[in-house]
């Protein structure tokens, strides 16, 4: 066992967003309270001594789907993990004294089994929403950001709206295990519902024409719409106060 004893602070706004082990314990984060009105949430910790075990001694090892830009993603020039939250695991590495090491990317839908099963993974690190039925599964921190849900359609199309694509001749991509994915579930059950493994692959269906429409997180579906899939646009924003 290992002993901690660390202030997660990074300027104002660090609250891991970390979805972790039961018994895994990386210092409780302070109250979160909003900043100006941005989105994310200011927190601090106070010092602590908690005890935790790890995959590999001095390492920080973190599971993660690496889909969801600019929060996490894969820098295909360098070909490793980018984003702020890949910044944010690497400040606290360096701050409890161990290197922070991303594994290969994996599904998002396998990352909570991961860190259930142990073994694998210290943490996971992801844009989950945290919700009672994985609360029963894992531990989170704080969160760090409130975000709301993105419905993106082309900007020549037709269909952009709830009722447009609530009809049986619409196909809506989501990512699986998602919230996007329970929303359109939820909201459109005439559609046809397509789950994929990741925001960048329902947007790219969407510019080719493959899909009417996708849903995943804001913050990640208005990034992708002003810097890769410039052919689309946010039509719908989703108020689920996730």
């Amino acid at each position: 066992m290992k002993q901690l004893a660390s202030l997660l602070t990074r300027r104002d706004f660090l609250a891991c967003a970390i979805a972790a082990m039961g018994t895994t314990a990386l210092a409780g984060c302070g109250s979160a309270s909003s900043s100006t009105g941005s989105s994310t949430s200011t927190a601090t910790t106070s010092a602590s001594q908690d005890t935790y075990t790890l995959v590999k001694d001095g390492q920080l090892t973190i599971a993660s789907d690496l889909a969801n830009p600019p929060l996490d993603y894969t820098d295909t020039s360098a070909n490793e993990p980018a984003g702020f939250e890949v910044e944010l695991m690497q400040a606290i590495g360096e701050k409890l004294g161990l290197t922070s090491v991303y594994l290969s990317p994996v599904k998002f839908d396998t990352i909570i089994p991961t860190i259930k099963q142990g073994g694998t993974a210290d943490v996971g690190v992801s844009n989950f929403t945290i919700t009672d039925e994985r609360k029963e599964e894992i531990d989170f921190t704080d969160p760090y950001l409130d975000s709301n849900q993105g419905l993106v359609t082309t900007k020549a199309a037709t269909k952009t709206t709830q009722d447009d694509l609530d009809s049986t001749d619409a196909k809506v991509a989501v990512q699986a295990g998602t919230t996007g994915e329970s929303w359109v579930q939820e909201n459109l059950p005439n559609a046809t519902c397509v789950s994929l493994d990741d925001p960048v692959v329902a947007l790219t269906g969407v510019q080719s024409g493959l899909y009417d429409a996708a849903v995943a997180d804001l913050p990640v579906v208005k990034y992708l719409v002003n810097n890769s899939f410039t052919d689309c646009q946010v039509s719908i924003e989703i108020p689920t106060g996730e």
